[in-house]
């Protein structure tokens, strides 16, 4: 007898749907096949169903079972076939009702007593499962939240393959998670960050760090250790504007995919901040391997890539991120196939002066010569550091700002600021869908949101010959100043915005 049963595949953050079809053979030798390109978690399924079957109280005859995942040219993998394998053989041995699968989709791991597990990814699946049209969705009861941010289609929480086949013939019946126990509108929870009101000093540091929050600017900042470099990048997640409710989606996605998702918290409200060790490799920071999978670069979309001590970085390593910069996405080419990925963030970047990291300091007396001070600084290339719309220089903090017990600015009055600019670049870019923030505008767009006065023109005129900048350097001040304007709360852009967008560009060669 064949039955068949509905699934779905991930094709990097998308959702493949694929059919399980099971032939139960009653008159010939035992065997259990799966085809279909299955790898060997799939293969594997074959112990995990019969063991849970069994286990389950229901009937496994030991006859001949052959089971095909149809797209056949597609590669399945991961252990999410196990309950849509399951339910087929149940319903090729008419131990479940066929016209009950109808419109229905199946994803879930099973152990061997029956119980069914958590499965990634479980977000795109029911929304595609929402496009073709699927009525209801069986996922296991820990992803069901998850799931329940897909809106009209019915998610229905599995704990085991034995309550399953009860619900299926209605003795037994499972509620649809409820979705009004999940409010999309709770704002995020900002009490661990770090508050800018706790960062002596640097007040022209955190401005550019403002600016770039405002925008969202690639950020490169360059000082002796222990200065606060860091501590500054991890106070930047808090001046963030609020995600709206489709770039949390967007973010939430990803995590999915990547298993990132914290159990008690199925959507992402806070920004991401990724700060991966400096000994990450290519495939680690942009995605890779054989089936390509989001790296972190894609797991700080719509947030914060941090790069500490940047230039201990391999130097191919950094060379990869010129093309995601620019283009907010990262492309991943394998034989088979050629898989996108979002990749919208903000760099922000941290290193030392030099080797020992006082060059240039004040107080203490570098010791490095000005060859191998040249070598290290060349590990970051011209290209890379003219996609870095902010250059600032973080220098000691006095020991009189260390130890004035008064607070700065806190955090919350910054983020205020910040989001009324992104608010007056969202009215902006209204009719512009692709465009979030001023650093995602392209030439075109400069050229329609960036007009600057004569004399701001002729400024510009005069620093271009002087600092011999290039074309998108140039691109990059008119941006920058557009959101120092913001804001500002103005819509021209004056001089006084492109003076400060113009001292955030490297003046001088740091040896």
């Amino acid at each position: 007898m064949l039955s068949t049963v509905y699934s779905c595949a991930l094709v990097g953050l998308d959702g493949e749907i694929i059919q399980v079809e099971v032939d139960f053979n009653p008159h010939s030798l035992p065997a259990f096949t799966v085809v279909g390109l299955p790898d060997t978690a799939v293969q594997e399924s074959r112990e995990r169903v019969r063991a849970a079957i069994r286990n389950s109280g229901l009937q496994f005859p030991n006859k001949r079972y052959t089971v095909n995942l149809a797209p056949a040219d597609l590669r399945k993998e991961g252990p999410a076939y196990d309950l849509p394998i399951a339910v087929g053989v149940l319903a090729s041995t008419d131990q479940v009702p066929l016209h009950k699968l109808i419109g229905s989709l199946f994803i879930g791991e099973l152990s061997l007593d029956g119980s069914v597990r958590h499965v990634k990814g479980i977000l795109p699946v029911v929304h595609r499962a929402w496009q073709e049209g699927y009525e209801c969705i069986y996922v296991p009861e820990e992803d069901a939240p998850q799931a329940a941010l897909v809106p009209e289609i019915n998610i229905i929480p599995v704990t085991s393959l034995g309550h399953l086949v009860e619900h299926l013939y209605d003795l037994q019946v499972i509620p649809p998670y409820v979705r009004s126990e999940l409010d999309l509108q709770v704002p995020p929870d900002l009490d661990g960050l770090t508050d800018f009101a706790d960062v002596k000093g640097q007040e022209h540091v955190k401005r550019a760090l403002e600016v770039a929050a405002a925008g969202g600017h690639n950020v490169l900042m360059v000082g002796p250790p222990g200065v606060g470099k860091t501590l500054l990048a991890r106070a930047l997640p808090g001046i963030l504007p609020t995600m709206s409710l489709e770039e949390a989606l967007e973010v939430t996605r990803i995590y999915s995919v990547a298993d990132l998702l914290p159990p008690d918290k199925p959507l992402i409200r806070v920004r991401p901040f990724r700060a991966p060790h400096h000994t990450v490799s290519e495939a680690g920071l942009i995605g890779g391997g054989s089936w390509p999978r989001p790296g972190e670069a894609s797991l700080a979309h719509r947030g914060v890539l941090f790069a500490d001590e940047i230039l201990e970085f391999g130097s191919h390593t950094l060379e990869v991120l010129r093309q995601p910069i620019e283009d907010k996405h990262v492309t991943i080419s394998r034989a088979r196939v050629s898989l996108s990925f979002p990749a919208n963030f903000m760099l922000v970047a941290a290193m030392n002066p030099c080797p020992c990291g006082y060059y240039g300091d004040p107080v203490r007396e570098c010791t490095c010569s000005s060859a191998t001070i040249r070598r290290y600084q060349q590990r970051l290339s011209g290209p890379l550091l003219d996609r870095i719309d902010i250059h600032i220089e973080v220098p000691r903090v006095d020991y009189d700002k260390l130890t004035d017990e008064r607070r700065g600015e806190p955090s919350a009055s910054v983020r205020e600021r910040v989001q009324a600019a992104r608010e007056r670049q969202r009215h902006r870019f209204r009719d512009e869908r692709r465009l979030q923030s001023n650093a995602d505008m392209g030439a075109g767009d400069i050229r329609r949101f960036c007009q600057p006065d004569p004399t701001g023109k002729q400024l510009l005129n005069t620093t271009l010959r002087q600092m011999q900048l290039s074309a998108r350097a140039y691109h990059r001040i008119l941006k920058l100043s557009r959101t120092i304007a913001d804001l500002a709360g103005s819509d021209a852009i004056e001089v006084p915005h492109l003076a400060e967008a113009i001292q955030y560009r490297p003046r001088r060669v740091l040896y």
